[in-house]
């Protein structure tokens, strides 16, 4: 079942630099390298948040697999958590695109640590 259009183009999907991953709206932080995974889907993949807050959940109707992502901060849409679906049993998967944009390790400004 597929939840999101592949148009190509998906920027992060093969980049594994050291750095943070930051909503593209507000430049709040989402997730870090280390949690990002190499996934068959065209998309990033991550295991977890950097922060508690730093994404919004609520239900995907009629797909209870999944659940709908926003930034924490600024409620900007960022894709799916697909419950049970991650690297090891019982980890989720999130994942993006568009809505990400990334800051290398040592360029971290202010706005990308959410302050």
């Amino acid at each position: 079942m597929s939840f999101c259009s592949f148009f190509g183009g998906e920027v992060f999907q093969n980049h594994f630099e050291p750095g943070v991953y930051v909503c593209a709206k507000c430049g709040y932080e989402l997730f870090s390298s280390c949690s990002k995974y190499a996934h068959s889907s065209p998309w990033p993949a991550f295991t977890e948040t950097i922060h508690a807050d730093s994404v919004a959940k609520r239900p995907e109707h009629n797909r209870p697999e999944a659940l709908k992502v926003s930034c924490g901060k600024c409620g900007n849409g960022l894709g799916h958590e697909f419950l049970n679906d991650g690297p090891k049993p019982g980890q989720s998967r999130f994942i993006f695109s568009s809505s990400l944009k990334f800051v290398p390790k040592g360029k971290e400004t202010s706005a990308s640590q959410g302050h």
